[in-house]
């Protein structure tokens, strides 16, 4: 329980935001932190002189990011994790093995939830074609509270029609919480994959990779992983243990770290998702800056994450309410979160014309839909959350 745990308090100092910015938009991107901002700049001096640089150099970075990768989301296994550039790649792995997934056939269902992300999206028009798959898609409720129907409505659609679930943790517009445990269970019975985004929760929201069972797990790096822009990390099961990866690159063959061996090609890959990764994976500049991400995110703690948001939202949302404005309710697992929260704005207000006016006075969120996304982390404090009121108190009012 949250409440047994050793509270954060303001993680402000490890970041070097100006003191005037209140920064409650981690979803589009987090900032640096320090020690991830220091570690860069120690991997570029490094860059400058590679001279000693290791065949084996070109490995170690990733094998223990993939361990602190694995240690936060419960994985038990790091060989289980590629690098990835981006979610649309781990997504596109996911279409490309499809077709070897036991018992597919024509007329099956890939089952997505309304107004997702469109790296989640675009993989599966091409995969329908070739494959004669429908796609049915799971909207959101229109009524509040939001979360509970629509949970229920997902996994009343997952029957045994159904080849393939795409679900995040969290909604990444309005922040609303998927039960990924039941919906795995679901999936499981009637024999689809499971797919996951994780972007817009892992490193924030409690993520236990062993209860959900899922096939894949893809996560950019550069929102709640708190690491550099275009690198990833994604978990691939065992369906995926002899299938066929989007490139060919000869980092992931066996022994590919014997230079002096190279022309003697190899058939062979590595063992389990290491086919999966993206060429030149080493990524000797931005792989210490996540590996620092990671070693902090550890240190703080998801479930410390959540409630410090928790705490430090805790007034705003029935102040902000009594604007007109409209929050989906805590319900556990299928509730909202606490470090993404979709705000309803009043019919009347144009979100982009609020976002606008918020940045003006140096606050800084998402208009998303009829809703701002609001995401605050631990570098914010209760003066961001006041300014983030102050201005939407003056523009709704008018």
């Amino acid at each position: 329980m949250l409440t047994a745990l050793t509270p954060l308090l303001t993680q402000k100092d490890k970041f070097t935001l100006p003191e005037d910015i209140h920064y409650l938009n981690c979803a589009t991107r987090s900032p640096l932190s320090r020690s991830v901002e220091q570690a860069g700049h120690a991997a570029i001096q490094r860059d400058t002189n590679p001279f000693g640089l290791r065949p084996d150099d070109f490995f170690s970075g990733a094998i223990r990011v993939r361990t602190l990768f694995s240690q936060l989301i419960n994985n038990p296994d790091p060989e289980r994790i590629a690098v990835v550039p981006s979610v649309s790649y781990g997504m596109a792995v996911v279409a490309r093995n499809l077709p070897n997934k036991p018992g597919i056939e024509a007329g099956q269902r890939i089952v997505l939830v309304g107004s997702e992300f469109p790296s989640d999206v675009y993989a599966w028009d091409r995969a329908c074609d070739e494959l004669g798959l429908a796609i049915t898609t799971i909207n959101v409720p229109d009524e509040f509270p939001k979360g509970p129907l629509w949970n229920e409505r997902v996994l009343d659609v997952i029957g045994p029609d159904t080849a393939l679930v795409i679900v995040p943790p969290v909604h990444w517009m309005y922040g609303i919480r998927f039960d990924l445990e039941a919906i795995g269970q679901r999936a499981r019975e009637v024999g689809a994959w499971l797919a996951i985004d994780g972007t817009q929760a892992i490193g924030a929201l409690p993520f236990d990779l062993e209860k959900i069972q899922p096939d894949a797990v893809i996560c950019a790096g550069y929102k709640w992983l708190m690491g550099p822009y275009s690198l990833g990390l994604a978990y691939f099961g065992s369906a995926f243990d002899e299938g066929t990866p989007l490139e060919e690159g000869w980092m992931n063959r066996l022994d590919s770290n014997q230079f002096h061996r190279l022309m003697d090609y190899q058939p062979i890959y590595r063992p389990k998702a290491y086919r999966y990764n993206v060429g030149e994976h080493s990524h000797f500049l931005q792989m210490p800056m996540l590996e620092a991400a990671l070693e902090q995110l550890l240190d703080w703690q998801p479930e410390r994450i959540q409630a410090y948001t928790e705490e430090l939202m805790r007034d705003a949302w029935p102040a902000l309410e009594s604007l007109g404005c409209r929050v989906e309710p805590v319900n556990e697992n299928r509730g909202r979160s606490h470090h993404l929260v979709g705000l309803w704005l009043p019919d009347h207000t144009n979100p982009m014309t609020v976002q606008q006016a918020l940045q003006a006075e140096k606050v800084s969120v998402s208009a998303r839909a009829q809703a701002l996304r609001i995401t605050p982390h631990v570098y914010n404090t209760p003066e961001d959350v006041d300014a983030l009121i102050r201005v939407l108190r003056k523009v709704i009012n008018l």
